[in-house]
């Protein structure tokens, strides 16, 4: 199977880009994130003409989530638990069967968090703490199940093209990556990672400044296995060329190949 995450970065905008890609990679699963947009003005037909079934939790202007799936979507869960104030849709799950059981999937929109100096990264941090302490209670499932999205964190100096322009970023500050590795050091594995330790795998570039023709990157996009999940992975792969098609997003979808 392959299960694809990617910001979309407004769907409506990029209809034809991303149905040229499915048509391409034909992912079994896709979790999207910024589709922008309130649930009932999502174009699902041109996906649903694609064999994909979809599962959506939007939000108007901004934010948003959805799961494509070629598999049947049951047990769908739409908000990340802890905080029943939180009117952002940043997070919608689903499980498929697949022939040795089932497979759960979560879509995941992090807040960016910048300023740093605002209430948008204590948000930030209050959210990635609600979500370490939901996906400590998904390991007690002992289920395969993929966290997939955009994390707005870049985990390591590798992981970006330089250190020192990110410093003071949210997406690279200390205690931003600490959260992070909270949840991955609860059991989850960065499956890029379990197969690729090469620095320089980006999954967003800026539209400013040539970013991409310069290649100042950064990897933010991110799929978590349970330890059920990552020891099916079979592969990872950037598909940084659909950067370069026309009305592109920032970011590039991120393929995990998990072994049947």
């Amino acid at each position: 199977m392959r299960i694809a995450t990617w910001n979309i970065n407004g769907v409506r905008a990029r209809i034809e880009t991303a149905s040229a890609w499915l048509e391409k990679s034909r992912p079994d699963i896709v979790c999207l994130q910024e589709i922008k947009c309130v649930d009932e003005a999502f174009p699902s037909e041109p996906f649903e003409r694609l064999g994909y079934n979809v599962a959506l939790s939007g939000q108007k202007g901004f934010n948003g989530v959805a799961i494509l799936s070629l598999l049947p979507l049951e047990e769908v869960r739409r908000g990340l638990p802890g905080d029943d104030g939180d009117m952002q849709s940043r997070y919608i799950e689903a499980v498929v069967s697949v022939p040795d059981g089932s497979l759960r999937v979560a879509s995941i929109y992090l807040p960016n968090g910048n300023p740093p100096d605002s209430d948008k990264y204590v948000y930030k941090l209050a959210w990635m703490e609600r979500l370490r302490r939901y996906a400590a209670g998904l390991l007690a499932l002992e289920e395969a199940t993929l966290l997939c999205g955009d994390y707005n964190i870049i985990p390591e100096p590798r992981d970006c093209h330089d250190p020192a322009v990110w410093a003071g970023d949210a997406l690279f500050l200390p205690r931003s990556r600490a959260a992070f590795r909270s949840i991955v050091n609860l059991g989850w594995t960065d499956a890029l990672r379990s197969v690729d330790d090469r620095p320089g795998r980006y999954t967003f570039w800026d539209y400013q400044a040539g970013a991409r023709q310069r290649n100042w990157g950064i990897r933010i996009d991110h799929i978590l296995a349970s330890p059920q999940a990552a020891d099916r992975v079979a592969g990872v792969e950037i598909e940084d060329d659909v950067r370069d098609w026309e009305k592109p997003s920032d970011h590039v979808p991120v393929v995990v190949e998990i072994r049947a």
